[in-house]
């Protein structure tokens, strides 16, 4: 099917502010090789004080640099799929949203740069996040409850996907950019990129943008379905223009973004299009069927597979004004405001339109050290207009609003570093039904130590107790989801969840030998899951309940340096999750199987190599209706080179995954038979940078 996605026109804003505001002039810290791993000292944007990833209680991920742009791919899923404790969600090339230790959805927040990305990709697996990753400067993975300052309800962990798109200092020469190009074998891929900013006395500005054309991918070898997963094509058009007016003291800047999608849903069946439910069970087909007529006439070759077009803007604000009053060191402003829609196209027709019209703002006063601690205060306020229309329409319009209140502080004495959280937050959930409107509250509190007990080693804990609200979806669902091949349905009587978590966490960061690793236990309380209650034909009928539920499980890697060019690295993560009661555990369904793999590399002069094998294993630990997935082993190959033509830096890349082009299956997707993952894979790319 051919895309039709008209070109972006790009809008221009001023930005009035007092001449005194200007940017950090420090730019974000990179590392000598540019590795993605959890023991460089990367200064950890959303940790809200700012610390550096080596002073974090808890796990962090910064990926930067070269890495960075070697491991983007299309989705944000797929960017971050490979590193430990990290898995994605897998539907199809267009929609693929991170799961951090096992958890997903509303339970991993995604922001860009501190406020929330407000698409639909919480509701379900088959809806993009809005989020471009090639446009991205640094993303930070913290896990677990960490992060309170962007709310309770992340009891998954927080990804913060930093960007270039509102200016925060005057470039050097005046003006300064980039431009990257690549592509890919297995799909077709061909995408471009670029940004620039100029500047000049107080003022400046920005655009970029992308365009990516993905056809259908090619799968392992052996697979029954073909060699190509039909309706796995990904086109993409974003855009974005921002200014900021920047001085001695802060900056205030402002940003419009537009993004379009168009990709597929692969798996779809038409044939379970007439099942229904009666009571707790289900039923396919018309009544008259009962009588001994069959209806089901669908043919999916004749109808197609069915395809999402995504269109999303957003506008955000962001300032940073220093030493605003006495006894406070810093003042943070970050707002958004975002207008969404995806409609869901069959046989050429909107079968079903979601919309959701959110605005998000947060302000954070950081305060000078009183009795050695310090600390900042923050205020948060969200706004959530969602609707569903058609076919598809199980989720009911609801109009969300919720607020919060957080409190986080740092002692450092010694060799220990302490820090405090406590957050505070309520919600209003207003429905379009007969059924009656929710409001919920929750407390979160957090209490974490480091301790640099030998030059070079830190050991840190981390306790939690963070409460997570319920959602609209989860509350008011009520109807046929075909992707994801449910019969959903709410339950208003949803109280908050509530975890308690310990995190211990081991590091070396210096030497021949440095490593990190990292064991958790969650328990959460009234833990709310969507029960299956019948399965028939592939369909299942689901209905959103509560009960207590364990998360257990060690992630990590180990680097030993070999000599001054080669360096091994064995890493891995196991997650294991059940639901617990006085009648017996039950596992929990879609959690990522263990993982297991070692990566040799080498950096000689500008150039740096890579090469990696990982074995994931069979997820045997199945909820009920559920089925196994056998495991897969995956080995990859890269390939780059950093220099400078006529003063111009560049970096050429090249990078091949799965080489022996396994036919592998990924147990956190509902669609793993439909869709594999792709197979052996060839990615050559450039960036310039000027």
């Amino acid at each position: 099917m051919t895309a039709r996605i008209h070109p972006l026109s790009l809008a221009l804003m001023f930005a009035l502010a007092h001449p005194a505001l200007a940017a950090d002039p420090q730019p974000a810290p990179a590392t000598d090789s540019g590795k993605a791993v959890e023991l460089d000292a990367v200064t950890v944007s959303a940790s809200a004080l700012a610390v550096g990833s080596d002073a974090m209680s808890t796990p962090v991920t910064v990926l930067e640099g070269d890495d960075l742009i070697q491991r983007r791919a299309a989705t944000l899923g797929e960017t971050l799929a490979r590193e430990p404790g990290i898995s994605a969600t897998q539907f199809g090339a267009g929609a693929s949203r991170p799961i951090i230790r096992g958890m997903d959805g509303a339970r991993v927040k995604v922001l860009a740069d501190g406020t929330e990305i407000m698409d639909a990709s919480t509701i379900s697996p088959d809806h993009a996040v809005a989020v471009e990753p090639m446009l991205s400067e640094q993303i930070e993975v913290l896990r677990g409850p960490s992060a309170l300052a962007y709310g309770g309800g992340a009891i998954g962990g927080v990804v913060n996907v930093l960007d270039r798109k509102i200016p925060t200092a005057i470039p050097e020469r005046g003006v300064e950019g980039s431009v990257e190009l690549r592509g890919n074998t297995a799909a077709k891929e061909a995408a471009g990129a670029f940004e620039v900013t100029a500047g000049a006395g107080n003022f400046a500005i920005h655009a970029e943008g992308v365009k990516r054309d993905a056809r259908d991918y090619r799968v392992g070898d052996g697979w029954a379905g073909g060699s190509r997963v039909d309706g796995s094509y990904n086109q993409t058009e974003t855009g974005s223009v921002g200014v900021s007016w920047i001085g001695d003291r802060g900056y205030l800047g402002i940003a419009w973004t537009r993004q379009r999608n168009e990709y597929g849903l692969p798996g779809h069946a038409h044939d379970l299009e007439d099942c229904h439910a009666h009571g707790d069970h289900l039923h396919c087909g018309s009544h008259d069927e009962e009588e001994g007529e069959d209806d089901h006439d669908h043919d999916d070759a004749e109808s197609g597979v069915p395809y999402v077009k995504l269109d999303s803007e957003r506008w955000d604000l962001r300032g940073e004004y220093r030493e605003p009053f006495a006894g406070f060191t810093r003042l943070r402003l970050r707002a958004s405001h975002t207008d969404y829609q995806h409609d869901e196209i069959e046989d050429g027709a909107v079968s079903t339109r979601f919309r959701n019209e959110a605005s998000d703002g947060r302000v954070e006063l950081e305060h000078q050290p009183v009795g050695g601690w310090r600390g900042v205060f923050g205020l948060q306020t969200s706004r959530r207009d969602f609707s569903a229309l058609g076919e598809e329409a199980y989720v009911q319009p609801t109009l969300t609003r919720r607020h919060g209140a957080f409190l986080i502080e740092e002692y450092k004495t010694g060799d220990w570093r302490f820090e405090a959280g406590l957050r505070h937050e309520w919600q209003q959930i207003d429905v379009d039904s007969a059924a009656r409107d929710r409001s919920h509250r929750g407390n979160s509190l957090s209490l974490g130590a480091v301790w640099n007990f030998a030059p070079q080693y830190a050991l840190g804990m981390s306790l939690s107790r963070a409460q997570r609200l319920p959602t609209a979806e989860e509350l008011y669902a009520d109807g046929l989801h075909m992707a994801t091949r449910t019969i959903e349905r709410g339950n208003a009587d949803l109280k908050a969840e509530t975890s308690h978590n310990i995190d211990v966490s081991l590091k070396k960061l210096a030497g021949a030998t440095t490593f990190s690793v990292s064991a958790f236990h969650n328990r959460v309380s009234d833990f709310i899951y969507a029960n299956t209650l019948d399965e028939l034909g592939g369909l299942q009928l689901i209905e959103y309940t509560q009960r207590d539920a364990i998360f257990t499980g060690v992630e990590g890697q180990i680097r030993q340096r070999l000599d001054d060019m080669f360096g091994l690295t064995l890493f891995g993560d196991y997650v294991r999750a059940r639901l617990s009661s006085s009648d017996g555990d039950r596992d929990l369904p879609r959690i990522p199987a263990h993982r297991i793999g070692l990566r040799l590399d080498a950096h000689w002069q500008g150039w740096e190599g890579e090469i990696e094998l990982y074995r994931v294993g069979r997820q045997r630990q199945l909820a009920e209706f559920e089925t196994s997935t056998p495991g897969y082993n995956m080995l990859n190959i890269g390939v780059s080179y950093a220099a400078e033509l006529q003063g111009v830096p560049y970096l050429f890349y090249v990078k091949a995954n799965n080489l022996t082009d396994e036919l592998a299956y990924s147990h956190t997707s509902f669609i793993k038979d439909a869709a594999p993952l792709m197979g052996r894979n060839l990615t050559m790319g450039v960036k310039l940078a000027f």
